[in-house]
């Protein structure tokens, strides 16, 4: 064979540029699917027309967003993990029929070592315990899973990667759901790690919720978790083992709201809107991932023109993630110019999600005011429809202010060129943060 004249291009050349190409087509197909948002958001501001307080924005809710609100539930706050962690093991120590768990972080530290003996314990004795583990989140190391599995755990990994599905690889659970027996349930935004243990005293213990709910909406709390398990197993939980008959327990209204990429499920969004509009008096939001769009911004100032007081906590300088403390900076002009107060927490880590409005109507569970958890992962939150649940959350909220610095307008203005630099850059990736 003759070789080929300077500047002539070969057969195996030309082959190996088609393949090259086709190569970085495909991959550059699957970063755009991974990165995508899946369906449209909402993009206008919502009209107002009910009150959290009028029978018609309760039906709006249970009707568009649904399930619809159950009465008859007692849902008890517990602040930081010196009182929410051993109220969960208590309540997993004590199953007599079953344990359903779904965790977006579930690390191999000492309090997530606590939760796998505890689970492992009654697995052993008979009782049916299912784990159901983000496939990012929940870093548990293979010996940890193995010993699990031998005392009679059933976990699964939720959305592990395959070849054919890389572009669900974004596509992640956020939920934090504990249902022991079907009968006494537990949401709320902490994970299973060890910063969340203590009671925020320092910079390493962060701060956080958690809601220990019984009554009849701990059946939506079950079918929360069963919705998942379905997904990542194929296969149905149901029986009395689960599902109980529940008797009133208190006097809340409560519903669970879930929410998905894809199917129509992507109401998490719907949920923060419909909530704000309907705001007449106060919105207290406290969200670690402050990321507002246009439209969330357009709606928190339409309240504050229209007289609500707007308060927001976010972190300050302690945060896991910078990236998303700039990219939410960068948000902050129209919201403080319309006189939002915007109140950074001091002390440690504050990873609270919570939204009270009115005093009256309540959103906590796992889902952040950003775009992901509007858009891109599975998410869980806990409405509750009573005044009392809103004062005691109103009195959380008012003690996370005392440890806060509020921001003023004047100092966002004047913050240095390269802080606005860098929130700029980072606000390019808010989606993915």
């Amino acid at each position: 064979m003759q070789p080929a004249a300077r500047g002539e291009v070969t057969t195996a050349q030309r082959l190996r540029t088609v393949a090259l190409t086709a190569l970085a087509s495909f991959i550059l197909t699957l970063l755009v699917l991974n990165l995508s948002l899946g369906d449209k958001q909402v993009d206008d501001r919502l009209e107002r027309l009910h009150g959290v307080g009028d029978a018609a924005f309760l039906r709006t809710m249970g009707s568009v967003l649904g399930p619809g609100l159950l009465g008859g539930n007692r849902i008890e706050t517990l602040v930081n993990g010196a009182e929410f962690f051993p109220a969960m093991l208590e309540s997993i120590r004590a199953a007599r029929h079953s344990v359903t768990f779904e965790s977006y972080i579930y690390w191999s530290g000492s309090i997530g070592q606590e939760f796998s003996a505890a689970l492992s314990e009654r697995a052993a004795s008979g009782v049916r315990v299912h784990v159901l583990l983000d496939w990012i989140g929940g870093r548990l190391d293979d010996a940890h899973v193995q010993r699990m599995r031998e005392a009679g755990v059933e976990i699964r990994r939720y959305n592990s990667p395959h070849w054919y599905s890389l572009d669900y690889l974004n596509h992640r659970t956020h939920r934090k759901l504990l249902v022991v027996d079907g009968r006494v349930g537990f949401i709320g935004g902490a994970g299973i790690g060890n910063e969340w243990r203590g009671d925020a005293q320092d910079a390493q213990h962060w701060r956080d919720n958690q809601y220990r709910v019984q009554g009849p909406v701990v059946a939506q709390l079950q079918s929360a978790f069963i919705d998942n398990w379905l997904q990542a197993t194929g296969r149905m939980l149901h029986g009395d083992a689960y599902f109980p008959a529940l008797q009133p327990a208190g006097q809340a209204q409560a519903q669970v709201f879930t929410s998905a990429p894809g199917g129509g499920r992507e109401d998490m969004q719907l949920l923060m809107l419909m909530s704000i509009t309907a705001a007449a008096r106060s919105i207290r939001l406290s969200s670690p991932y402050f990321l507002p769009d246009e439209v969330a911004v357009q709606s928190l100032v339409a309240a504050r023109r229209r007289g609500v007081r707007v308060q927001v906590i976010v972190p300050g300088a302690h945060i896991d993630l910078p990236l998303v403390r700039w990219a939410s900076r960068a948000t902050w002009g129209p919201l403080l110019a319309a006189g939002v107060e915007i109140c950074e927490y001091v002390p440690t880590m504050i990873h609270v999600k919570l939204l009270v409005v009115d005093e009256l109507w309540s959103s906590v569970g796992s889902a952040n005011f950003d775009t992901r958890s509007f858009s891109i992962n599975d998410e869980a939150n806990m409405n509750v429809h009573d005044a009392a649940f809103a004062h005691r959350q109103l009195e959380v909220f008012k003690q996370d202010l005392r440890h806060c610095r509020a921001v003023t307008l004047q100092q966002w203005r004047g913050r240095p060129l390269s802080e606005k630099a860098l929130d700029f850059a980072a606000s390019l990736l808010s989606s993915q943060l």
